[in-house]
């Protein structure tokens, strides 16, 4: 989240008459504006007046559309004002302003209310002017929905055309002459040749038309064929928008609303027309909706390259070294990162008593400035009266009056600029400070959040997750600490209160998948192949098998034949099972085992029958001299 720097803007000059008298002329709200453009290094490109112009209503002015075309030509990308009377004191209009604004990615910038839309703080203030608007839409909603369960239950419209085949006639539905055999043609033709595509183009050929004039469609042709009505049950309050440019949803059957009209078709072919449509829906389901991955492109693995959650697997996946990590396990982590860090008071605290003091200072310039200003016009106007009761000589007059007159024009730029500055702090200041209790917040009610509401706070303040092999690294762009507070350029010293980088770092968590206890060679070899960062299909081409059998032996569902035992003791790099044997036979079987041979292929090693080598290993027998001194050779050799 960097400042704008380089930006354009224009600056809204609206002053009353009431605010001229007190002194506070367009001139004093332009520089005003201007010095706080030049304090956030913005550029100004145009002003805008309308001095005299009364602020009951501003649309259709000819400045303002002169500034909303610039909007929308990107000349400018942000407009400063006073405050927000200054804008707009209807508050249908402010809303309209804002969703102009929010619409081409343009700032609003307030400088009364300190709200700058271009900071993480301001841009609270689109999310508010939102929900104003969408609760007002809410409730017209709810009062137009409250009504609609008692009209369909009476019978009457609801709004909006008559189903096709039908007409409202003294507010009830009947049958359409003209319009029903039409309606009816399409349940005959479907049931004949079982294709929506098919019964559209016949239709479109035989000259039919929709009511607008269209074709037909295969949608249009599915949506009436569902539709109950023609049958003669009218469904009403069943479905419900989901927003603006959104989908309807069906709301519960117990919502319904279902009155009887007369029908078009027999209830036993609509039936049947719907059956096959329910059989080819069975057939041709539509593809599942795409998971959303709510680090994609702000997950690094440590080698710096970009982790993917492929189609196969629920883990983000560096495709050049093989890190992984579960989505859970990283939204967990992030989650508990938040918390660690924002409910972390003390270096939170120093920083706003820090801010608090920084705008303190500020203010009480502000002021002492004012006092001055007013001590000032006090002591000109007494020097002005004693010139006029011929007290001083014009002579005197001027060598008295000239010098307050030049100190109150220094204090008239001097204020401006001032006003300015603290404008600047007050915006920064605010950002910051709600960022933090929105942060705070934001971990409690990360649970109930949406993937979309989550993807979208993941982009407003993360920069960078790294994944290590033992750690993982947030890098988010947030408030600084007071220590780290220091000037940054910004107008007379002014200390910026910028948004900066804030880097978190966590102890990776075991996967799910690590074994914790080794009991098996599988678990053994799981464990190193996670070490590793290895697919099972790389294990496989290692030890010389199948990825299949990898993924049974790790699951524990089959054991290693003992041919695969040597390859496995050098993929592990150590061998995995007790290898201090206190028995000839426990050494023969241990010895085995380490070669990777059978029994008919480690008897005939050492020149003996299968069965014998049996009998060893059972204890039933034990190797005459010769046998035993070529057992030891064999064992000093493995």
């Amino acid at each position: 989240m960097k400042e704008s720097q380089g930006k354009h803007v224009g600056i809204w000059i609206r002053v009353s008459t009431e605010d001229q008298a007190r002194g506070e002329s367009p001139e004093h709200h332009e520089k005003r504006a201007r010095y706080y453009a030049e304090s956030k290094e913005w550029e100004v490109k145009e002003v805008y007046h309308l001095e005299a112009v009364s602020g009951k209503s501003v649309m259709g002015l000819p400045e303002t559309e002169r500034m909303l075309e610039h909007i929308k030509t990107g000349r400018i990308t942000g407009l400063i004002f006073s405050k927000l009377a200054r804008l707009a004191r209807n508050t249908r209009e402010l809303l309209e302003f804002a969703d102009i604004f929010r619409e081409y990615n343009a700032d609003l910038i307030s400088l009364q209310e300190s709200i700058d839309t271009s900071t993480p703080a301001g841009r609270l203030f689109y999310t508010m002017v939102a929900a104003m608007a969408q609760w007002e839409r809410e409730e017209i909603a709810e009062r137009v929905a409250a009504s609609v369960p008692i009209r369909a239950k009476l019978g009457k419209p609801l709004g909006g055309q008559a189903p096709l085949g039908f007409q409202w006639k003294d507010k009830k539905l009947v049958p359409d002459p003209s319009e029903a055999p039409v309606r009816k043609l399409i349940y005959e033709l479907f049931l004949e040749h079982k294709r929506k595509k098919t019964v559209a183009k016949i239709l479109n050929d035989q000259g039919y038309r929709t009511r607008n004039g269209s074709k037909f469609s295969d949608t249009t042709i599915k949506r009436l064929l569902r539709d109950t009505t023609a049958k003669g049950i009218r469904r009403a309050n069943y479905t419900k928008s989901l927003g603006d440019n959104k989908k309807w949803e069906m709301k519960p059957e117990s919502e319904w609303v279902l009155t009887e009209v007369e029908p078009i078709v027999t209830e036993e072919l609509w039936e049947q027309c719907n059956r096959i449509l329910d059989e080819q829906e069975k057939l041709n389901k539509p593809p599942t909706r795409k998971a959303v991955h709510l680090f994609t492109g702000f997950a690094f693995c440590h080698c710096g390259n970009k982790m993917y959650v492929p189609s196969s697997s629920p883990k983000y996946t560096c495709y050049k070294c093989h890190n992984k990590i579960r989505e859970d396990d990283l939204e967990e982590i992030y989650h508990q990162q938040l918390k660690d860090f924002f409910f972390s008071s003390e270096e939170i605290s120093k920083y706003l008593d820090k801010a608090d003091g920084v705008i303190k200072e500020k203010q009480e310039l502000l002021h002492s400035v004012l006092d001055e200003e007013k001590k000032i016009r006090q002591e000109m106007d007494k020097i002005y009266q004693l010139y006029l009761d011929d007290e001083i000589p014009k002579k005197g007059f001027g060598l008295r009056y000239k010098p307050l007159e030049e100190r109150l024009n220094q204090i008239e730029d001097q204020l401006p600029e001032i006003q300015a500055e603290i404008d600047f702090l007050k915006i920064q200041y605010l950002s910051s400070d709600q960022i933090l209790h929105d942060a705070q917040d934001l971990y409690s009610r990360w649970p109930t959040l949406t993937s979309e509401e989550k993807q979208k706070i993941i982009e407003n303040i993360t920069e960078k997750i790294t994944i290590g092999k033992d750690e993982i690294t947030i890098n988010l762009c947030y408030v600084p600490s007071s220590s780290e507070l220091v000037s940054t350029g910004q107008r007379n010293f002014t200390p910026a209160l910028p948004f900066c980088k804030i880097e978190l770092k966590v102890e990776r968590p075991l996967s799910p998948d690590y074994p914790t206890a080794l009991y098996t060679l599988g678990d053994h070899i799981r464990k190193k192949r996670l070490d590793l960062g290895l697919f099972q299909k790389d294990v496989a081409q290692i030890i010389g098998t199948s990825t299949d059998t990898i993924c049974y032996w790790e699951n524990n569902r089959t054991i290693p034949y003992i041919s695969y035992i040597p390859n496995i003791i050098k993929f592990l790099g150590y061998v995995p099972f007790n290898t201090s044997c206190n028995t000839l036979r426990e050494k023969i079987v241990t010895s085995r085992k380490l070669l990777g041979l059978s029994q008919s292929k480690f008897a005939r090693l050492i020149g003996i029958d299968p069965s014998t080598l049996g009998k060893w290993e059972q204890g039933k027998s034990t190797p005459r001299h010769e046998k035993l001194e070529k057992l030891r050779l064999l064992k000093r050799t493995i």
